[in-house]
């Protein structure tokens, strides 16, 4: 019998060595030390032993057992070491692996200027309201003076949704509502989408942005317009920028002007970029309120006066940047958009 509790020793720990999974650990504890093990079984012929063998054999059984039970302890430990290392290997981040980057966008360069501007304004004492880009015809033209045959009313100039809806052609007709909602005295500035039909060029999009302003108080004048635009101009562009106002006409103010600034790239000694002239596109357009504008909202015209303009945050943002083409601002390009 000790014969064979010498073999099942050396059977139990040829097959621990060959093992390298815990479950098969597990298994060979089954298989010699189980209830019904290979180990119960031996000991079950002890019965047929003599008085004197019996302690001699159960001696060495439980050496066997001791034995078996370390060499399972010690490969089940090893196993469970090597099975943790693994999964941290696996899990481990591999810095030298290519991986898909993911880039932050940020504000469209048409963005940052809307906000540059209404901050300089709000620094100034604005406050900043906004309104539909679906607007009604009377808002869009009959309250801004605008007379019936103007060319602009014309279904083939403007994106009609009805006879009384359209896409407004600018946000003047956020300065009615405010004007309708708050009367006077009244310190503003919008900025929002605008809609025309224009043949698509370097200069002109159907679809542009606009920012304008409007003040309405007693005792305004064109030398208050004037000062404020300087004020506006020099903070955006510079102090040494200077402007040029030359008569104009809109109908919802009179007097009225457009404003040239000098070029941004040159600063007015003439370049390829202002063709020599020293002057930048047309920047923008104001004037006085009209008379019948005030009265139409319900404001006293004889009490209050006030002065608006009137830009194109497009056209701002080109100059600004040196942008020579409108269509680069919503062609959507990455090499482009980058930039800013």
């Amino acid at each position: 019998m000790e014969n064979k509790l010498n073999e099942l020793l050396k059977s139990a720990i040829e097959e621990i060595k060959k093992s390298n999974d815990l479950n098969d650990i597990e298994k060979i504890r089954i298989k010699y030390l189980g209830k019904k093990g290979q180990l119960t079984l031996i000991l079950r012929e002890m019965g047929n032993l003599s008085k004197e063998l019996r302690p001699i054999i159960g001696q060495k059984a439980n050496e066997v057992r001791f034995e078996i039970e370390r060499i399972l302890d010690e490969t089940k430990t090893k196993l469970e070491q090597q099975e943790k290392f693994e999964k941290i290997r696996i899990e481990t981040i591999d810095i030298t692996e290519r991986r898909k980057v993911n880039y932050l966008g940020h504000k469209h360069p048409l963005l940052q200027t809307i906000k540059e501007l209404e901050d300089l304004f709000i620094s100034m004492g604005f406050n900043v309201v906004t309104g539909p880009e679906i607007e009604t015809v009377e808002n869009n033209f009959d309250m801004l003076n605008s007379p019936e045959n103007h060319p602009s009313r014309d279904l083939s100039d403007t994106f009609y949704i009805n006879d009384k809806l359209l896409l407004r052609t600018h946000t003047s007709p956020v300065q009615i509502r405010a004007m309708m909602k708050y009367n006077a005295p009244l310190k503003i500035i919008s900025a929002g989408r605008t809609f025309r039909f224009d043949d698509v060029d370097d200069t002109h999009s159907p679809m542009f942005h606009q920012l304008e302003g409007l003040v309405v108080d007693e005792n305004i004048s064109m030398a208050n317009l004037k000062y404020t635009l300087d004020i506006f101009i020099k903070e955006l562009f510079g102090k040494d920028m200077k402007t040029r106002y030359r008569p104009h006409y809109f109908p919802f103010t009179e007097p009225s002007a457009e404003v040239d600034v000098t070029c941004v790239e040159c600063r007015g000694e003439g370049c390829p970029h202002c063709n020599y002239t020293g002057w930048s596109m047309e920047l923008l357009g104001c004037g006085m309120v009209h008379p019948k504008v005030l009265e139409n909202c319900g404001i006293d015209s004889e009490k209050y006066t006030g002065f608006a303009f009137g830009m194109g945050v497009d056209r701002i943002t080109m100059v600004k940047y040196g942008i020579k083409d409108i269509r680069l601002l919503f062609d959507n390009d990455n090499r482009f958009l980058e930039q800013f």
